[in-house]
């Protein structure tokens, strides 16, 4: 039985999107009894207090997939079109990619071992599930005009928004 459930509970698929530093979001394919499927949608945020991870969970079921899209596209549609228009919803997206180009030429590499070493963040996070792909998405609280300019980031703690 105890391999069953693993078998069960075990990702077919995962997805992960990093959101700042203290929010992760994971999209995992989970597999039932009968080999069918499901999602499993998952907030993952770090605590204040170091102590953890909050986590909340969604169950998305086949027969909902066709109206839960169709109703994010029209809900995010809204807001990028009637609500914020004029914002530059790819500012964050060029950011994270210099972060990373900047991460892979070692730039944010810390020999003392303080907070801001990549390796510790990277080791203090307990996903949820093993990934596939990283992508950043975020809340933005800018003016249209402050955005027209992509701040650089000088260190990993700028990859905070």
């Amino acid at each position: 039985m105890d391999n069953e459930n693993q078998r069960r509970f075990e990702s077919v698929y995962s997805k992960k999107v990093r959101a700042g530093k203290r929010r992760t979001y994971f999209f995992d394919v989970r597999r039932t009894k009968g080999d069918d499927y499901y999602l499993t949608l998952t907030e993952s945020t770090k605590r204040f207090n170091g102590d953890g991870y909050e986590r909340h969970k969604i169950f998305l079921y086949k027969e909902d997939f066709n109206r839960f899209l169709s109703s994010l596209e029209e809900v995010v549609t809204h807001v990028k079109t009637e609500l914020m228009p004029d914002y530059d919803y790819d500012e964050y997206t060029r950011r994270h990619e210099e972060y990373e180009a900047r991460r892979a030429a070692g730039e944010f590499d810390n020999p003392e071992g303080s907070e801001n070493s990549t390796s510790s963040e990277s080791t203090t996070e307990a996903p949820a599930t093993e990934t596939t792909e990283v992508a950043e998405t975020t809340e933005v609280t800018e003016t249209p005009e402050a955005a027209e300019e992509t701040p650089k980031v000088e260190s990993e703690d700028d990859m905070s928004w």
